[in-house]
């Protein structure tokens, strides 16, 4: 019954900001994950942020210590190009694998200024400039089988993360964050 609670905990977020149900299905948080911009604003599932806040690409720590062990990283949009008609949905934002477990902070820096030794990031950073409405950011973390079985999509636009997941053999997530983005002068927040 704990589990069941911290599960639930856990994934009241993802819930709430329809992250479950519209790009991943429910899972077990496994792993911790940490996601800071460069102005050290942490990503908490459901925050706010504006596009100056995520220019560069995000410092990102995995809990783990066995480094032996890989994990995937996908970073998609499901809002795109608008919340009200989102036919290029999922955008994909980013792209890494081969990421070892590690829980260091040193991997975060290490990742910021040189991604491939903690990586390799298959499709760069893009940052996000929603232009009309409140996007939400979704970053999906998976364990990978080993190393170099993971391969770049074809496109970013309409990309699956559960297809994507499932021809890669990476199963269900093992931890997820999201965040809200609108123009710069927008304002106000998602309405659940």
């Amino acid at each position: 019954m704990l589990k069941s609670m911290a599960r639930a905990r856990d994934q009241e977020p993802l819930v709430v900001g329809r992250v479950i149900g519209d790009v991943i299905e429910p899972f077990t948080k496994s792993v911790s994950l940490r996601m800071t911009y460069s102005n050290n604003r942490e990503v908490t599932s459901g925050c706010e942020l504006k596009p100056s806040h995520v220019i560069n690409r995000p410092r990102v720590q995995i809990g783990g210590d066995d480094l032996r062990i890989f994990y995937t990283l996908v970073m998609v949009d499901p809002d795109a190009p608008s919340p009200s008609d989102p036919n290029l949905k999922e955008y994909l934002h980013w792209l890494v694998t081969d990421i070892p477990a590690t829980t260091g902070a040193s991997f975060a820096r290490y990742y910021v200024n040189a991604p491939t030794h903690a990586g390799q990031e298959i499709l760069s950073y893009e940052s996000p400039r929603p232009s009309m409405g409140i996007h939400r950011f979704v970053l999906v973390l998976f364990h990978q089988l080993g190393r170099q079985t993971v391969y770049a999509p074809g496109w970013r636009q309409n990309f699956n993360t559960r297809e994507f997941a499932e021809n890669c053999n990476l199963g269900s997530p093992v931890a997820a964050v999201f965040c809200n983005c609108q123009r710069e002068s927008g304002s106000g927040g998602r309405r659940m």
